[in-house]
């Protein structure tokens, strides 16, 4: 019978790797597989990374606000070229595909068009230009221990983490092979920030309501 080993719990969030002998060391454990995803209930979500399945809730209200009001923001200017110089494919959650990670799942990603010309119709196998997370207590340690050092190994140039408790902006830039801190930002301010400086981004229209706020 097949099983699955739970190997970390993540505020939340749980790694499982697949695998039918539970003796076995976890080193030596067959790597989670698109199958994996697909046996998940319809109200979790999961992404593999480094053959390892992390599953986790689907986002609250105030996180999927956040990714509608960053897309909304960088849409016209750069995806498609209004009011901005253009040359980006700007996507929400998209399913990208590597080596060893069949499914990573940024909350919003960027890709040049230099690089990728053309939007698949299918699954998007170029690691992103660019790519932002949104914290929650569900995904805050996921974010940080996980994915920030993934994206640098797979050379994602630019990561912002928006933290919708702070109510902040952290973005870094890869310079090689380690990520550098260009600045935070919070509350009511208006930045100009990389890769993105062209245009001006106002954070109060990203932060929750009060109420908002409060929820898990």
């Amino acid at each position: 019978m097949t099983a699955f080993a739970v190997d970390q719990l993540v505020d939340g969030r749980i790694a499982v790797m697949h695998h039918s002998n539970m003796s076995e060391p976890a080193a030596k454990r067959p790597a989670a597989t698109r199958a994996d995803l697909e046996r998940l209930p319809a109200n979790v979500l999961g992404e593999i990374i480094d053959g390892v399945l992390y599953t986790f809730p689907r986002p609250r209200p105030p996180h999927a606000r956040a990714i509608g009001k960053i897309v909304a923001d960088l849409d016209a200017p750069y995806d498609r070229a209004r009011s901005g110089p253009g040359g980006w494919w700007i996507l929400p959650e998209p399913g990208v595909e590597l080596a060893d990670s069949p499914e990573v799942v940024p909350d919003v990603a960027g890709w040049r068009r230099e690089r990728m010309p053309d939007l698949p119709t299918g699954a998007i196998t170029l690691a992103p230009d660019w790519a932002c997370e949104i914290l929650s207590p569900s995904t805050r340690q996921h974010d940080h221990r996980i994915k920030r050092p993934f994206y640098a190994r797979v050379g994602v140039q630019y990561l912002w983490f928006v933290d919708l408790d702070a109510q902040t902006l952290s973005v870094s830039r890869l310079e090689r092979g380690r990520w550098v801190e260009l600045g935070v930002w919070g509350d009511n301010d208006r930045v100009h920030a990389e890769p993105f400086g062209d245009v001006e981004i106002a954070l109060a229209d990203w932060w929750p309501a009060p109420a908002q706020a409060a929820a898990p």
